[in-house]
């Protein structure tokens, strides 16, 4: 992969670029998105995606995120997606972020999304701009170690019904434009287990109607499964509403009621239709990332590299099965 930094216009110039982009229709968003994808090597045809690792994956090994950064190199991911959490806590200790990024691209890598949590859609006014000034906050961090997205779950929502399809895509489109200014894009990310944007046909009503061009979804398959969305209305998603996959699976038991996010296990080891999934991404000609996103506790116990090799080797075994499946299928 091409350093995203050699040759043609700069990330750090594209961010300085932001109000113009704006002015002509083009976002830093979007065009960050663009400069990624041109200098991406092509990619083959049973992998057509990006691997990127999501640290919860090993939150509990406790490790500091440049030594993930490392571990996640030498596994073989191409990207990584930390927490808000992780980055201040390297800032707490002393440590530089626009370092961290160097580091990060020197591990040949790239930070493809970002997990904060700011209430950016409650009806509390003082609470949204409270949220909001949070929600700079963490894109101004993600921008200083060279990522381009940030993901926007529904906090502070989770208990709510009564909240409407159109005030959410209003105060999605006031958290775009933020993103806009600064260069990170907010991520409409789907919580299977929140009464509001609990579903991908919900969050799709939200995101088309904020009527923004960088307007985009954050799917996770144990969401899908948790929320009741199934997986097939994937298949109505474009490219431009979908950058960012979470990757897991889930097991028979617990009941879909019951199940909670500890329960996810590696991909290919549980019941998830992964291969209707991954089919249906590549047939719509997704070629972003796939973020491998457990909080399985048993895996905590395991050295992290075994953790972190494993879940890479599952995870492009079920993508090379997958798309193989589907030439045997057509062929």
């Amino acid at each position: 992969m091409m350093h995203p930094d050699d040759g043609g216009l700069t990330r750090r110039g594209l961010l300085a670029l932001a109000p113009a982009l704006a002015c002509s229709g083009l976002t830093a968003g979007s065009a960050l998105a663009v400069e990624r994808q041109a200098g991406q090597a092509p990619r083959p045809a049973d992998e057509p995606f990006g691997y990127c690792l999501n640290t919860s994956t090993i939150r509990g090994h406790q490790l500091t995120l440049a030594r993930e950064v490392e571990l996640a190199s030498e596994a073989g991911y191409h990207a990584l997606e930390p927490w808000i959490s992780e980055l201040d806590a390297h800032v707490k200790a002393g440590g530089s972020l626009d370092d961290l990024g160097r580091q990060i691209r020197d591990h040949h890598l790239s930070v493809e999304s970002a997990i904060g949590f700011f209430e950016w859609a409650v009806d509390d006014d003082a609470r949204r701009r409270k949220a909001l000034d949070e929600a700079r906050r963490n894109m101004e961090m993600v921008r200083a170690v060279g990522g381009t997205r940030l993901a926007a779950p529904p906090v502070g929502l989770t208990a709510r019904t009564d909240v409407t399809p159109q005030r959410l895509a209003d105060r999605y489109r006031t958290l775009l434009e933020l993103g806009a200014k600064v260069g990170v894009l907010p991520q409409l990310e789907v919580w299977g287990f929140s009464r509001t944007l609990g579903t991908l046909g919900e969050a799709a009503h939200v995101a088309i109607a904020a009527d923004h061009p960088d307007a985009c979804i954050l799917a996770d398959v144990y969401h899908l499964y948790k929320g009741g969305s199934g997986f097939h209305g994937v298949r109505l998603l474009s490219t431009n509403a979908l950058h960012v996959v979470h990757m897991n699976d889930y097991p028979a038991s617990p009941s879909r009621e019951k199940i909670n996010d500890a329960d996810r296990v590696y991909p290919g080891d549980g019941v998830a239709p992964l291969g209707d999934l991954l089919r249906d991404l590549n047939a719509l000609g997704f070629r972003g990332f796939l973020s491998i996103e457990l909080f399985n506790r048993k895996y905590w116990e395991q050295d992290a590299p075994l953790v972190l090799k494993t879940a890479l080797d599952k995870l492009r075994g079920v993508v090379r099965r997958s798309l193989a499946e589907k030439s045997v299928k057509t062929g």
